[in-house]
C-alpha cells in the first residue's frame, strides 16, 4: 500500500512524495537513516527526515559538485571528499583516469553500508582501488594536513547536527591549509530561497571569503531539494572558475553527463540579483 513521505521546508511549506515501501530505517550514532522506494523519484535517502538524494535527480547534484572544478583545474591528482557517504561524488570522480587517489571521510559508517546495499546506482565508487574510506570526523581528519590535495569536495548534509562542523570558519581554514598551491575547494552551499537556509548560505559564504582569495557561488536546479534552487561554493587559491575554464580540454575527455556541460558551466556562475544581493556582490 502506498503512503506519503513528507518533508517540511518551512512552517508553511512541505514536500510530499508518494512511496511504495520503506526499505531501510536505522538510527545511527549520529542520525536517523531511512531509504524509501517511491513511485516518481525511485529510491529516496533521507537523514533525520530530510531528503538527501533521490535516484531520479541525484545526478544533477553529483555532477555539479564534481565536474565544474575538474573542468577548471588542469591537473587534479589527489582528492579529498568530506561527507558524501552515498558515494555519488565518488562515482563521478573515478571517471577521471588522471586522478591518483581519493580520500573519502565520512563520520557515519552505517550510512555508507546502507547506501552500498540499497543505492547501488549511486554507491559505485567504493571498490575503485584509488579510493580510501576513513570513517571519522571530517574536521579532525583535515586538521593535521597541509599542502596535500588538489581538490577538496565538501559534500555535507545541512548545517545542523553532524554536518554543522563542516560550515565553520575553522573547517574552511583547515581546507585552505590542506590544499596545494593551486587547489580548489567545492562545497554544497544550501538554497537562497527560504530564509533559514539562506541564513546558513550567507554565513558559509562569509566564512569562505575570509579564508580563500578566490570565491564564487554557482547554481543548479534540483527538483527534490527545498525550492529546487540550489547553490554550490567554488573557492580557490589560484584558479578562477570562469577565466580558467578550459572547455576544450574537458570536452576532449569524452565524459558523458546528463546535466553538466561547459556551456552550462558558464551560465551557472551568473546568479539572480536577489542571490547576488544576499552575497553582497
Amino acid at each position: 500500500m502506498a503512503f506519503w513521505f513528507s518533508e517540511s521546508h518551512t512552517d508553511n511549506v512541505k514536500l510530499e512524495i508518494k512511496v511504495n515501501e520503506q526499505l531501510y530505517s536505522r538510527m545511527s550514532d549520529y542520525q536517523k537513516i531511512e531509504i524509501f522506494q517511491s513511485i516518481e523519484f525511485g529510491r529516496i535517502l533521507t537523514l533525520d527526515d530530510v531528503i538527501t538524494l533521490t535516484e531520479k535527480d541525484e545526478f544533477i547534484y553529483h555532477e555539479m559538485i564534481v565536474h565544474p572544478a575538474m573542468a577548471v583545474h588542469p591537473s587534479v591528482h589527489r582528492v579529498l571528499v568530506v561527507g558524501a557517504g552515498d558515494g555519488g561524488a565518488l562515482r563521478e570522480l573515478i571517471r577521471y583516469e588522471d586522478i591518483e587517489s581519493i580520500d573519502l571521510v565520512e563520520i557515519d559508517g552505517m550510512l555508507v553500508d546502507a547506501c552500498k546495499e540499497f543505492l547501488p546506482s549511486t554507491a559505485v565508487g567504493y571498490d575503485d582501488p584509488r579510493v580510501k574510506v576513513h570513517i571519522q570526523d571530517g574536521l579532525k581528519f583535515i586538521r593535521r594536513l597541509s599542502d596535500t590535495y588538489d581538490l577538496i569536495i565538501v559534500d555535507s548534509t545541512d548545517p545542523f547536527g553532524p554536518g554543522e562542523i563542516l560550515f565553520t570558519k575553522e573547517f574552511y581554514g583547515n581546507c585552505y591549509k590542506a590544499l596545494r598551491d593551486h587547489g580548489i575547494m567545492v562545497n554544497q552551499h544550501e538554497s537562497p530561497f527560504y530564509s533559514y537556509e539562506a541564513t546558513a548560505m550567507k554565513r558559509a559564504h562569509k566564512r569562505i571569503k575570509e579564508s580563500f582569495p578566490i570565491h564564487s557561488v554557482y547554481q543548479a536546479h534540483i527538483p527534490s531539494y527545498p525550492s529546487g534552487h540550489w547553490l554550490f561554493g567554488f573557492a580557490s587559491i589560484t584558479y578562477n572558475p570562469l577565466g580558467d575554464l578550459n572547455a576544450q580540454r574537458w570536452n576532449e575527455r569524452g565524459i558523458a553527463t546528463r546535466y553538466y556541460n561547459t556551456d552550462l558551466h558558464r551560465g551557472a556562475f551568473y546568479l539572480p540579483n536577489y542571490v547576488k544581493d544576499m552575497l553582497g556582490e
